[in-house]
């Protein structure tokens, strides 16, 4: 027995989505045994487009049912049934969430008509309940209302229980080990299950190949089906939109970190918050004023000549030049501390020597500029981390060159590696940011073993 079901809701989210009107047709595999429908009260305010869709506005359901009156014939109803729905997640999980907060478990096997149809009919170009009905040619009326979409779901099920090769995919499908009632309506099955069990980065991808959200993994099938069963708003809308998935291999954890940081900045896909902002790098630079006085400065790294160092905010930047201003007795004038003054009288650094004053010989302050700027630049590291490669024959590893992430790469171990510098042929290379910064300075701090200074060029 199946009890095929369709919700208007407000469309707040899952856990925010309150029921308007439900409909459940009773269908035994020839005829419709039993129905109900009814319009529900949501106790809150319908949002116009909601009723711009659906047609049910507040006058509506002001004398409706609350759902806590109905819930009893909800779970009688459906009781011992098999729950189907087009794009069943949705509505199973509104309606699961709906009676929880009221003190029931509903549980109930269920079916996908998105699924089913897309593996008994297949080659369609859209599998809306819409589009599909017009295709099969379906009566479908008062669309976006329950008991119509119901009622052409229901005709929907009947024409895929007799298709050839129906029994044995109701039975994979209803089979307690099957994922089809986890998936995504629109996601085939192949598209997951070719998913390794390796660490790397994955991708999915909406109905048109668009990238709509990256993420990274040290087991990606583990980690793409944990989306599936998350019941937050955003992985549910995320879901949804899933036509596809694809997948990249790391090796590692730490590749996989920042291959996912530079896919999402690439790609800027939808559903990803986190490491979308682009954050504005800063320089410190020197240059000679026509006094032949050395400055010290910092200002966007485009605008900043042959930076010797590079931060990622202003706030940064004049920190660190005040320390270096006060560990080298230099002047804040000269270093861009205090601007539109005709000598320095910072409040905290009370180094200077007086060469805003023309009390320091100027060779001996540009001395001391050129000695800041050697201590900036020693403090730079070369280094290269060796992790697992993707395979048990491949090595991989991240290049920093002068404390910036360069890239990353893999080298087969049959690859004769003699010299650092012949990593060149093996790099992919990366944009240096302040994730991926972030991201190799926590890595080091943890694996300070895996971590080779660089030989020196000579």
């Amino acid at each position: 027995m199946y009890s095929i079901v369709d919700i208007e809701t407000t469309g707040n989210g899952i856990k925010g989505n309150r029921i308007t009107e439900i409909s459940i047709f009773i269908y035994d595999g020839y005829e419709i045994v039993d129905e109900f429908t009814s319009l529900v009260n949501p106790e809150c305010e319908i949002p116009y487009f909601i009723t711009g869709l659906t047609g049910i506005d507040n006058d509506m359901v002001r004398d409706a049912p609350k759902l806590e009156e109905i819930v009893e014939d909800i779970l009688n109803i459906t009781e011992n049934t098999i729950f189907v729905a087009h794009s069943v997640n949705f509505d199973y999980n509104v309606i699961k969430n709906e009676l929880k907060l009221l003190g029931y478990e509903f549980i109930r096997k269920k079916l996908c008509t998105v699924r089913l149809s897309r593996k008994l009919l297949p080659g369609y170009h859209s599998y809306s309940l819409g589009k599909l009905c017009s295709a099969l040619g379906i009566p479908l009326t008062d669309r976006h209302r329950a008991r119509g979409d119901a009622h052409a779901t229901t005709l929907l099920f009947k024409k895929l229980l007799r298709q050839d090769g129906a029994t044995e995919v109701f039975k994979s499908f209803l089979n307690a080990r099957s994922q089809e009632g986890t998936l995504p309506a629109a996601l085939p099955k192949e598209a997951f299950e070719k998913l390794p069990t390796a660490p790397g980065i994955y991708y999915f991808k909406d109905g048109k190949g668009k990238i709509i959200y990256v993420g990274k993994a040290i087991n990606i099938k583990k980690r793409v089906l944990s989306h599936f069963y998350d019941k937050k708003t955003k992985e549910i809308q995320l879901c949804a939109a899933t036509a596809d998935l694809d997948f990249e291999l790391s090796g590692s954890e730490l590749l996989a970190l920042l291959m996912e940081s530079q896919a999402i900045k690439h790609h800027y896909p939808e559903f990803n918050r986190a490491q979308k902002r682009k954050i504005q790098p800063y320089g410190i630079f020197s240059y000679e004023d026509r006094n032949g006085i050395m400055h010290l400065a910092f200002n966007k790294l485009k605008m900043a000549p042959n930076s010797v160092l590079t931060l990622y905010s202003p706030t940064d930047c004049r920190l660190f030049v005040e320390e270096i201003c006060k560990s080298f007795r230099l002047c804040p004038k000269y270093c861009h501390l205090q601007e539109n003054v005709k000598s320095c009288s910072h409040y905290r650094i009370e180094t200077c020597d007086g060469i805003c004053r023309e009390k320091e010989n100027l060779d001996l302050y540009n001395e001391k500029v050129k000695n800041a700027l050697s201590h900036i630049r020693a403090q730079k590291q070369n280094f290269v981390i060796k992790e697992k490669g993707r395979s048990l024959g491949e090595q991989a590893f991240v290049l920093v060159r002068d404390s910036v992430y360069v890239g990353y790469g893999f080298i087969d171990y049959h690859d004769m590696i003699q010299a650092d510098h012949e990593l060149e042929t093996f790099l992919v290379p990366q944009n240096n940011t302040l994730e991926t910064e972030s991201i190799i300075k926590s890595y080091i701090s943890k694996n300070p073993s895996k971590v080779s200074a660089l030989e020196s060029q000579t």
